[in-house]
């Protein structure tokens, strides 16, 4: 069984790779992300928990989770991005290990988990490769995608762990910093070891 754990910084491409392992080599991707966001749908008890803490005021109108309202909580306090991480993180685990168990012994997936390190969940995939790019490539792509302004997109890449620290961790670095046939070239390389 052969488990890729991908992982990399706030707007490094992450969704880049895993949507081209997906295309070009038909591999099953599993979404830390699609987890965390089905941990907190509608009257789940995460959301309930979130709602205690913050007060209906972390609600949509429609009874969903302001994740903007949420986001500005967590990325200006640790202790409150703590607080989240402690609730989901072992949601978002327990969705990883029942897709595990149900794959083939000789099979390949992908673990999309941008917080792979930082939660602990090395244990989950049997390889690392964390997707890098220049400080002012990502700090461009995260305004631009997530329209925000300088400070707070700099806030979001200070409150995850560098991308040097995760480099030092990973069996693969990507480097997407250049164009998308060289990421591409990087990774039909290392597929295929």
């Amino acid at each position: 069984m052969r488990l890729i754990g991908i992982t990399g910084g706030i707007g490094t491409g992450k969704s880049t790779v895993t949507n081209y392992l997906q295309t070009q080599y038909h591999l099953p991707i599993w979404d830390a992300d699609l987890y965390a966001r089905s941990a907190v749908a509608s009257g789940s008890p995460i959301l309930q928990a979130i709602v205690h803490r913050y007060s209906s005021d972390i609600l949509q109108p429609d009874g969903t989770l302001d994740r903007q309202r949420l986001g500005e909580i967590i990325f200006s306090d640790s202790a409150e991005r703590q607080w989240l991480d402690a609730r989901i993180h072992p949601y978002v685990r327990a969705c990883f290990e029942t897709e595990i168990g149900r794959l083939e012994l000789d099979a390949t997936a992908i673990l999309a988990i941008p917080l792979l390190f930082e939660a602990q969940m090395t244990d989950l995939v049997t390889e690392t490769w964390v997707v890098s790019c220049d400080p002012p490539t990502q700090l461009n792509r995260i305004m631009a995608r997530d329209r925000l302004d300088e400070t707070a997109a700099n806030s979001r890449i200070a409150s995850q762990m560098s991308l040097a620290a995760k480099i030092a961790l990973a069996d693969v670095n990507l480097d997407n910093s250049t164009t998308l046939a060289d990421l591409k070239r990087q990774i039909d390389r290392h597929i295929k070891l």
